[in-house]
């Protein structure tokens, strides 16, 4: 039986909604149900071409649903099971895994290089980051699903699957934030709005978000900003104001461009930490001198999916979900059908948008 899907013919072409053909789960492997996929910025660069990734492809890394069939040796979820896809399992056994820093596996992507279906027309697909999510049912690796944490509801959790765990690993696992630190957050998109609640989730004493668009601010404070600075030149001096002239002690930049890493960079205190989270371009090159480097004693570092353990991290943000911490509607900014993702994409490249959420 052919499902709905939104494939990706060729890099920077126009994403196309047809019927695909999916085979049945084989050994170790679940077919799910898709409820809810969030449309996160990381697909758009897979589409464009600043993410490299087998095609003709389905795109969308970021989904829960239902579990509809299971093949054989899969034990940790059965059918009617509701699970959160996971884009970036880890193997175990690789030198990262093996240091526990499973969040840098290097095997985590290899099933994106996989035929998992076929348009109905005979071409080959691959599932994009692993899982496929913008269609309405996909066939990943038992690695690729973890059980619904109890009261969640299973649109809402599509979110954990990447914005959220991102998000909020940045701030507890990268960055470290401890109570009474102050935070800026440079963009307001899906990744930045999950930073700013997890941020105050944190405890930090001040939240400062920095976006390009001033309609975002209402978005940011409803998510724990204290603060909302429009993006411009003079954005760290802005910020050093609101620090009694000493910069943050913590930057996370979601937006992944040279201009931001650097305001990011400038924006913090003598001695604070800088985290990178938005993933950019090669053409976007950050300059530092060898005299500010060792003057400032900055720590500017990357953060690959928020330095997560999904396994370890997803029933904790559970937790945080069911005692009214973290708010998962308030990331959505619109929920669409797979047609809708098109204009989503142009959406981020206009710099509008926290999360849009595509409901099945």
């Amino acid at each position: 039986m052919a499902v709905r899907a939104a494939v990706l013919p060729a890099v920077g072409a126009p994403l196309e909604i047809t019927g695909i053909e999916l085979p049945d789960p084989g050994p170790g492997q679940v077919r799910v149900r898709l409820a809810a996929a969030g449309v996160c910025h990381s697909d758009l660069s897979l589409s464009n071409g600043t993410m490299r990734v087998p095609v003709p492809a389905v795109l969308g890394h970021e989904g829960a649903g239902t579990v509809v069939a299971v093949g054989e040796g899969v034990g940790h979820v059965s059918p009617g099971d509701g699970v959160v896809l996971n884009w970036a399992p880890s193997c175990g056994g690789c030198h990262a895994c093996t240091l526990g820093e499973v969040w840098l596996c290097a095997n985590a992507l290899n099933g994106a290089a996989d035929v998992y279906a076929r348009t109905t027309g005979g071409t080959d697909l691959h599932p994009g980051l692993n899982v496929a999510a913008f269609a309405e049912e996909t066939v990943v690796s038992a690695s690729c699903v973890l059980p619904l944490p109890e009261g969640i509801p299973l649109v809402d959790a599509a979110l954990l699957g990447c914005a959220v765990l991102t998000g909020y690993g940045a701030v507890h696992h990268a960055a470290r934030v401890q109570p009474g630190e102050t935070v800026a957050v440079f963009g307001a998109g899906g990744v930045g709005l999950a930073t700013l609640q997890a941020a105050r989730i944190a405890g930090a004493s001040r939240i400062i978000a920095v976006d390009v668009s001033p309609a975002k601010e209402q978005l940011a404070r409803a998510a724990g900003a204290t603060d909302y600075v429009l993006a411009s030149d003079t954005t760290s001096r802005e910020i050093r104001a609101l620090t009694g002239k000493q910069g943050v002690d913590v930057a996370v930049e979601c937006a992944g461009r040279a201009v931001s890493i650097r305001a990011a960079w400038d924006s913090t205190r003598r001695g604070g930490r800088t985290t990178v989270v938005g993933i950019g371009g090669k053409d976007q090159e950050v300059t530092f001198n060898a005299l500010e480097l060792f003057h400032w004693g900055r720590t500017l570092s990357g953060c690959v999916y928020g330095n997560t353990d999904p396994a370890r991290d997803l029933p904790v943000l559970a937790g945080h979900v069911r005692a009214g911490r973290l708010d998962l509607s308030a990331l959505v900014t619109e929920r669409i059908t797979l047609e809708g993702i098109p204009a989503a994409f142009d959406a981020m490249l206009a710099g509008k948008g926290g999360r849009a959420l595509v409901v099945f």
